[in-house]
């Protein structure tokens, strides 16, 4: 019974705290201002979450949280360049509409660990597209050309609907813009031509390297000996990488 009303006083800290950083409009939020809206005192809410820091680490959890769910509902269309397309959307979406959370998720170094399952399911929308043929740079380059991305169009726009003072500036072709610049640089258009002389003909080639650099990464060859595979998967990077 004890540890239930623990674990009941600790998500009650918690929520309290993440509805006063919902509605502190960019303000900072006292760790007093969270004990009276729980009704705790500070010596209850420093055993459970250390201090401040703690506290509102674990709120960035929740925010996270909250944002995996939405991950994970969505489902896939078939095209896999159309599911990155829509993760973004969703991305930009959930920040523009959850600033303050956005700001404490993706504002600071500091991140919990349930931030690296949200990395690990654009990681994998990036195999996907590899696994298609139609990616052009290896998958952990574009995972991060996505992810730095996505965050400094979602925090920028935050930062332009704050100052539109209703939460609510278009910044829809920023971000369309910005998504579209980013998939053309990382993809192969569906019906780009096989091999061949030119431009589209070494894209082909590198895509087709990230490919098999994928597939090599997730399912060794067993005929292959770990310094072989290695160096297989050395020249494999070349090919797909920078010209």
């Amino acid at each position: 019974m004890t540890a239930q009303k623990d674990l009941d006083t600790r998500d009650r800290i918690l929520r309290a705290a993440a509805r006063l950083l919902a509605e502190s409009d960019g303000e900072p939020v006292s760790t007093r201002a969270v004990c009276t809206a729980a009704g705790v005192g500070a010596p209850t809410l420093y055993h459970h979450f250390g201090d401040k820091r703690g506290l509102f680490d674990a709120v960035a959890a929740l925010g996270f949280e909250e944002y995996l769910a939405g991950k994970r509902a969505q489902e896939r269309t078939g095209d896999p360049v159309e599911d990155l397309r829509r993760g973004w959307d969703l991305h930009v979406e959930f920040g523009r509409t959850r600033p303050a959370f956005y700001a404490l998720m993706y504002g600071s170094p500091r991140t919990p660990p349930v931030a690296d399952e949200a990395f690990g399911m654009l990681v994998g929308l990036v195999e996907a597209v590899a696994d298609a043929g139609r990616l052009r740079v290896p998958v952990a380059t574009a995972a991060r050309m996505i992810h730095a991305s996505g965050i400094g169009v979602t925090l920028a726009l935050i930062a332009e609907d704050g100052r539109a003072g209703t939460g609510g500036g278009d910044g829809g072709e920023v971000s369309a813009r910005v998504r579209e610049g980013v998939l053309a640089a990382i993809t192969v258009p569906d019906e780009a031509p096989a091999d061949g002389p030119g431009e589209d003909g070494r894209a082909s080639s590198a895509a087709r390297a990230v490919a098999l650099r994928a597939a090599l990464a997730a399912d060794p060859p067993a005929v292959l000996s770990a310094s072989e595979t290695a160096l297989l998967g050395d020249w494999l990077d070349r090919i797909a990488g920078p010209r």
